[in-house]
């Protein structure tokens, strides 16, 4: 029941239920990854289950993948499909620009490649991600297992030369061990508190040996939909530089409150 709902749940379903207005019948679809995106294919299965949604999908995690198929969703692989007509996926934070850091759920790399083999790339995230500037959230960097500590160290001489806050950087761990991505990579957090210039972070640290990809998303994003705690909600398209606002109201008929576990 939508009561047993907490405040930034909340939020996060009605900003998936507003971008459901972007989904049309036919579309490949490009399904997102974590708290918020999962959402998102919880209502697309309803509409799926009860209405018959003609939709292609494409998941950019194997967590995705899996509750797709629960919700009744196909999923086909990224080199069945090519290339994808939208994408509603998450972020971690989100800037006035739309630049976005990504990665907190380790989907990183995946999560750009469907990202960037589509037409448009539809954000979905409560208040709380978004920022003036990026890094208050740690930036994770993807990374290959070999020599993964030489390439941390060559990550911490190269920060320390860029305009950042913080500049700690930690393996990051699931339980007692290292996590693991889908791809079977590690992920380096960088604990950077403010990014001065995301686009020369980008740059710098694709160029290190080792590093697979990082979870600076620039120039990718179309639109981002912002739910609020109080059933506002907000549309911000960074092409036309429009900002649109309406309000959700949350019922307890919604049939989309099913187990979050």
């Amino acid at each position: 029941m939508s009561e047993q709902l907490s405040p930034a749940e909340k939020a996060k379903f009605i900003c998936a239920k507003r971008a459901m207005d972007f989904v049309k019948p036919g579309m490949r679809l490009g399904l997102g990854t974590g708290s918020t995106a999962a959402w998102l294919v919880r209502l697309l299965g309803e509409e799926v289950r009860n209405n018959g949604l003609n939709i292609i999908t494409v998941a950019t995690s194997d967590s995705t993948a899996r509750l797709a198929d629960e919700c009744g969703i196909t999923v086909r692989s990224m080199d069945d499909v090519k290339w994808l007509d939208l994408t509603i996926d998450g972020a971690d934070e989100f800037d006035p620009n739309l630049y976005l850091i990504k990665g907190g759920g380790g989907a990183l790399l995946q999560e750009k490649i469907v990202a960037t083999a589509s037409d448009q790339v539809v954000i979905i995230a409560d208040a709380s991600k978004d920022v003036q500037v990026l890094g208050r959230f740690p930036l994770p960097v993807e990374v290959v297992c070999f020599g993964w500590e030489t390439t941390k160290g060559l990550i911490e001489e190269a920060i320390s030369n860029l305009d950042v806050r913080g500049q700690a950087v930690t393996l990051r761990m699931q339980d007692e061990n290292a996590f693991i991505t889908d791809e079977g990579h590690l992920i380096l957090d960088l604990h950077l508190e403010r990014i001065g210039n995301a686009r020369e972070m980008s740059l710098i640290l694709n160029q290190i040996p080792g590093v697979v990809e990082t979870g600076l998303f620039l120039d990718i994003a179309d639109a981002v939909v912002i739910g609020h705690i109080d059933g506002r909600v907000e549309v911000r398209d960074i092409n036309t530089g429009t900002t649109e606002f309406e309000h959700i109201d949350v019922v307890a008929q919604d049939n989309m409150f099913m187990d979050l576990d």
